[in-house]
């Protein structure tokens, strides 16, 4: 995690550095928020990073001794096949439908449809026939 805390940090001293010679020479304040803006949300990111690089053990990418062998075994669990993130698209797309054209009715059907396709895709390997004993 330290790789990736140091990446996100040195974009946030560039935003913040950028965002400062564009404010004093362009003088426009749209473009200077967003750096600025842009460097704080890249300082979050990178100080997450580093809060926790300094609570886990090193990972083979944090060493400069560690062996490309290392690295192997198992990174996780990934679902083979799985419809819900369909579902979940085309609930998405009905509540962007509905928000775009202003349907109270559809906005409520689609908030619920995203709530039930949310739901199933973060407990799909909780309950049923895919649940973990």
């Amino acid at each position: 995690m330290k790789v990736e805390a140091a990446i996100f940090n040195l974009i946030t001293v560039f935003c913040i550095v950028s965002a400062i010679v564009y404010g004093v020479w362009a003088r426009e304040p749209v473009g200077t928020t967003a750096l600025v803006l842009s460097g704080g949300l890249c300082a979050l990111i990178g100080g997450f990073f580093w809060f926790v690089s300094r609570r886990i053990d090193a990972r083979p990418e944090d060493r400069k001794d560690a062996e490309i062998a290392d690295g192997a075994g198992e990174l996780g669990f990934f679902s083979p096949a799985s419809y819900w993130p369909f579902g979940l698209a085309l609930s998405a797309a009905t509540m962007g439908l509905a928000l775009a054209f202003w349907y109270p009715w559809l906005i409520l059907i689609a908030g619920v449809a995203l709530l039930l396709t949310i739901g199933g895709l973060l407990f799909e390997y909780y309950v049923g026939q895919n649940a973990h004993s």
